[in-house]
């Protein structure tokens, strides 16, 4: 049996709003991955999820929701007096919105025990984490998140890493691209969203983006491009794989998430980039069809 260790923040959702009424939920990108992760590998790994939370109701529910998804949930710690980041979504001008209140999430201080994040990534076979995962950090934090997950590399284990931009969480643009690229020394596979990435490093297309990536010493990876083919560079190769036809895009959350734990389980069963390329496509397919980023087990077929 295989490992995976996923780090990031899950928070609050409350979702809905119409009438007045909200739907409680809980989310979050590495856990999203972390999800179809699990779907995908089955029991043959077990996909632990590395975060901090609070000691109030609402955590209390949020660690319970996560074992639900059969992703362990020993290595998260119950901060006492703090909560759990929030965030509300509404619909305007026929698209999602949000509005976050995570100034005080416990999930800020995931990284600030240097022996309990030892003692999580000890025995891991695969490292998960995002940019999200690193913007919330203070930059003492980061570093040592980093500083872990490279000592991780050098022994052996494959580090995944999104870089999953959020503009509103980082100080600066020199601050994401100092942080993306530190991280990218320290991972194995990277699956950037090409738009995402221009504003910040101003790539001409997809293949600058992956060049870019590989430049940093990264071995593998995935250039994610909305409904165009996805660009993967691995072994030697260039393969471009195009998205699935969906008829109708019910929900866009998740999409990019859920595409990562396609592509990466794939690639642990043995699988090709190419045809693990079409395995992250094809569940992102499923996922945009249904409401919300965590659709049902038996959806994913």
């Amino acid at each position: 049996m295989g490992r995976i260790v996923s780090i990031g923040e899950c928070m609050v959702e409350l979702s809905g709003g119409e009438g007045g009424m909200y739907r409680l939920g809980f989310a979050g990108d590495t856990l999203n991955s972390a999800y179809y992760l699990k779907a995908r590998l089955g029991e043959n790994w077990q996909v632990d999820y590395f975060t901090s939370v609070g000691d109030d109701l609402y955590s209390s529910q949020m660690v319970d929701h996560i074992g639900k998804c059969g992703i362990g949930t020993g290595h998260i710690a119950r901060l006492k007096g703090k909560r759990a980041g929030l965030y509300m979504i509404h619909q305007a001008e026929g698209d999602r919105h949000f509005t976050y209140w995570r100034d005080t999430s416990a999930a800020k201080t995931l990284a600030d025990d240097p022996a309990r994040l030892e003692t999580a990534l000890d025995g891991a076979d695969v490292i998960y984490f995002s940019g999200i995962t690193l913007a919330i950090l203070s930059d003492a934090a980061r570093q040592t998140l980093l500083a872990a997950i490279g000592d991780k590399r050098e022994r052996g284990v494959k580090v995944c890493f999104d870089p999953n931009i959020r503009p509103a969480l980082w100080a600066s643009k020199d601050a994401v691209r100092a942080a993306l690229m530190a991280a990218a020394r320290v991972s194995t596979i990277v699956l950037p969203t090409h738009e995402d990435e221009v504003p910040y490093f101003e790539d001409a297309n997809a293949r600058a983006t992956l060049e870019r990536y590989m430049d940093a010493g990264v071995s593998e990876v995935v250039v994610k491009n909305g409904s165009d083919p996805a660009l993967i560079g691995a072994d030697g190769q260039l393969f471009e794989v195009s998205a699935s036809n969906v008829e109708t895009v019910v929900d866009a959350t998740g999409a990019g998430d859920s595409f990562n734990g396609g592509y990466i389980a794939a690639r642990l069963n043995g699988v090709d980039p190419e045809a693990a390329g079409k395995a992250g496509h094809a569940t992102a397919a499923i996922v945009i069809g249904h409401h919300g980023a965590l659709v049902p087990r038996d959806v994913l077929g």
